[in-house]
């Protein structure tokens, strides 16, 4: 795992502390920080929760305002990463996509497209 991706683990566990034990876990039970299982298992569900509910609005701004520093941020593997993973799950459902939308900056958008089309789901 590289620095950034080491980097972005912490400040999602710094966001979503309540995440920490589901974490630990994740590394006990595969032995290692398999970084996209932690991000996909741990974190996401709850940046989805967060979107549906849209309650707590403070965080869903850090959070996705830290999201347009990554999607900006010209690490290739964590923005590789960061696309197979955050982008492709906030795709999955298009009502929780348009409330993420609300959130994201132009470069975030864009990345969450390309992800799209990279699944097939957008035509190129």
């Amino acid at each position: 795992m590289n620095v950034k991706t080491e980097e972005f683990l912490g400040v999602m566990l710094d966001f979503i502390s309540s995440s920490k034990d589901e974490y630990e876990k994740s590394v006990e039970d595969n032995g290692e920080v398999l970084e996209t299982v932690i991000i996909e298992d741990v974190f996401m569900p709850k940046v989805l929760k967060l979107l549906v509910e849209e309650k707590n609005v403070n965080l869903l701004k850090y959070i996705f305002d830290y999201f347009v520093e990554v999607s900006n941020c010209g690490d290739a593997h964590l923005l590789n990463t960061f696309s197979v993973t955050v982008l492709e799950m906030l795709g999955n459902d298009r009502d929780v996509l348009r409330i993420a939308q609300k959130y994201m900056g132009p470069k975030t958008i864009q990345l969450q497209i390309e992800a799209d089309r990279c699944l097939g789901r957008i035509d190129i």
